[in-house]
């Protein structure tokens, strides 16, 4: 039996929080990624983010990201590895705090949006991300990129490892997500986001966007919150990976070895 994870991203709004899309994703999935305060969030969205999270009892993540709130963290920027391991156990113990204060516990640890993209190419970057996520506590997983720096570091380190791969995203024969700046880098049909998840689930392989099939691990997979009919498309890919027999587990709950 195949077994899989299905994280969504999180706590993406600000001041006077409307759950919205949230609150209804939440149960649907089995991790939840909540934004820290850098690209997006704020100390009263994290805090409510985490409370609707541990009532679902949905494993919860930090997503840290680089300091753009008017770029929402999607703009690259020129940071040295020693910046990139400060804002990271900067954002890991903001979100803990409050995880803490509501009696819960972090499970893992995903990178938003450039940094994401960033670490998954940069090795030095890679390594201060996953040296950063090691040091505040080296039971935490980290969820990357399937076949990226990131998880290379996060192996070499000795952290545990989710490999991700994405529902609604398009990817380059070298095993990258097509940028976003491109006209196919998204997938709003939910039967063809089923079917690309089924591949890489079922046989480890996702076909590029010009054909090439290429080879990935997938442990778990983002379903993005944002978008007016995102409860509908994460609603569809759940039913369809229940129906095909796939268990649905929050990486965090697997053995270490």
């Amino acid at each position: 039996m195949y077994t899989i994870d299905l994280n969504c991203d999180m706590g993406e709004s600000f001041g006077a929080y409307t759950i919205g899309n949230d609150e209804a994703i939440l149960d649907l999935v089995t991790s939840v990624n909540i934004a820290c305060g850098y690209h997006a969030g704020d100390p009263r969205t994290m805090r409510q983010t985490v409370n609707m999270a541990l009532n679902k009892q949905v494993a919860i993540g930090a997503h840290p990201g680089l300091p753009d709130l008017a770029g929402f963290g999607r703009r690259n920027m020129a940071i040295t590895p020693a910046e990139a391991y400060d804002m990271t156990v900067y954002q890991i113990g903001a979100l803990d705090g409050f995880i803490r204060a509501e009696g819960g516990t972090m499970q893992h640890v995903k990178p938003h949006g450039a940094l994401y993209n960033m670490a998954a190419q940069q090795e030095k970057l890679a390594e201060s991300i996953a040296e950063a996520v090691y040091r505040v506590n080296p039971e935490l997983v980290l969820y990357g990129l399937s076949g990226s720096r990131l998880i290379q570091a996060g192996e070499r380190i000795g952290l545990r490892t989710a490999s991700e791969v994405f529902a609604d995203r398009t990817y380059c024969r070298d095993g990258s997500l097509t940028p976003r700046t491109e006209p196919d880098a998204l997938i709003s049909d939910p039967a063809q986001a089923v079917a690309q998840i089924l591949q890489m689930v079922t046989s480890g392989t996702v076909c590029s966007r010009d054909g090439v099939e290429v080879k990935l691990k997938a442990e778990t997979i983002c379903i993005h919150g944002d978008g007016e009919h995102a409860r509908v498309f994460a609603s569809h890919i759940r039913d369809m990976l229940i129906a095909k027999g796939i268990q649905l587990q929050a990486a965090g709950h697997r053995a270490r070895y």
